[in-house]
Parts: structure tokens; C-alpha cells; sequence
């Protein structure tokens, strides 16, 4: 049912050719491996799933809606948030940096919002654009947190440059989140996986 690691090989030894070896296909989310509403899911229960398809892109009607009492909108227009790559050092931890600017991948199963279920807003922790709702969560056992879909306009996709996996940023200022995966057989409303670092989020509680 879930998905668990069976082989890692320590983070400062990620290179092109060195991977962790997962027991699930479906843990392929940002790892260069092959491979949407209602308040009712249960977005704290590990699921099981067929063998995925084929990553693709559907164009698909944004909802706008009240789930959970949080009520939340991009605010930022696209590309609104233009820093050089120095500013961002200088605001960034280094972590951070070489995630959401360097499109870099955080170990497996260590980020602080994994397994973490709370009621609020992910922001993007770079540039503090909300992206996704705690409603929208899920446990898809991975190792990284799973968002069936982000808030409107405040996501972009794009294709990897070797056309295997779709990116996704930040709609505000271009961070890197992770990849977004559809078909993969999860019971959520638009059968997509936004598979995205900690790292790369921020979370503000509902009642902050």
C-alpha cells in the first residue's frame, strides 16, 4: 500500500547516474525515473494504485472553491517577482537556493512537510505566493508531499528538457517545486500527483 524506500544512497552522493531504488514505480516523482476536488478525500490515509500511465498535460477548468473554511487565491501575476540570482542567495538559505534556483531534489522521506497533514496554505517559500491548499494534500507515500492541485494561475508546467517528466514552478517567481504526474491511479478528484519539495514551501496555519 505504501510506498517504501528500500535503497537510498546518501544526498551528498546524488549525482546523473546514482538513484535510490524504490520498492513502487510510483516513486519516480523527482527523481528522473519514468514513469484532482472534495472535502471528502482522505487526504491522511495512504492509498494504493494501479501501475501509472503516461505522464501528460489536460487542459482542465481551474475550480474555484471553499473547502475547509480557507478561502485562498494567487495573488501574484505571473512573473511578478524578478530577482538576480545574487538576491536570491542573499534571502535564500542554502537549501533553498539550490532547490527552488537550481532545481535541485530533496532526500526522500526528511522533508518537514511529508507527513504533516495541518489546516492552512503552502506558500511558495521563496517569494511567500500561496500555491496550494492543505485540502488539496494527500499521502500518495512517496517520500515528498503530494498536492492534487494547486490554487489558480499559481502554478506553470513545463517539460523537462529531455520530455520525460512536466515541472512545475512557481507561477510568481519561477521557483522550483517539483514535477506534477497525472494517471497514475490515485483515487483524487483529477488523478494528478504534484509531487514538490519541503523545501520549497512554506505553510501558514488556517487560524494565523
Amino acid at each position: 500500500m505504501g510506498l517504501n524506500v528500500l535503497r537510498t544512497t546518501p544526498l551528498s552522493l546524488f549525482s546523473s547516474n546514482t538513484k535510490p531504488i524504490f520498492s513502487n514505480p510510483l516513486c519516480s516523482s523527482l527523481f528522473n525515473i519514468q514513469s484532482t476536488s472534495t472535502t471528502s478525500f482522505f487526504r491522511s490515509q495512504a492509498v494504493s494504485a494501479t501501475p501509472f500511465g503516461v505522464s501528460s498535460i489536460h487542459n482542465q477548468n481551474q475550480r474555484r472553491g471553499f473547502r475547509g473554511g480557507v478561502v485562498v487565491m494567487a495573488s501574484s501575476a505571473p512573473g511578478s517577482v524578478q530577482k538576480s540570482e545574487d538576491e536570491w542567495r542573499a534571502i535564500l538559505s542554502p537549501q533553498q537556493f539550490r532547490i527552488l534556483r537550481q532545481k535541485g531534489t530533496e532526500y526522500p522521506g526528511t522533508g518537514e512537510y511529508d507527513k504533516f497533514f495541518g489546516e492552512g496554505v503552502y506558500n511558495c517559500a521563496g517569494c511567500g505566493t500561496p500555491l496550494y491548499k492543505s485540502t488539496t494534500k494527500f499521502n500518495s507515500g512517496c517520500g515528498w508531499p503530494a498536492f492534487f492541485e494547486g490554487l489558480p494561475g499559481a502554478i506553470n508546467r513545463n517539460a523537462d528538457p529531455d520530455g520525460m517528466r512536466i515541472e512545475i514552478t512557481c507561477a510568481a517567481c519561477g521557483g522550483h517545486l517539483g514535477h506534477v504526474f497525472k494517471g497514475e491511479g490515485f483515487p483524487t478528484p483529477t488523478d494528478e500527483r504534484h509531487c514538490v519539495n519541503s523545501i520549497s514551501l512554506k505553510f501558514v496555519p488556517a487560524d494565523s
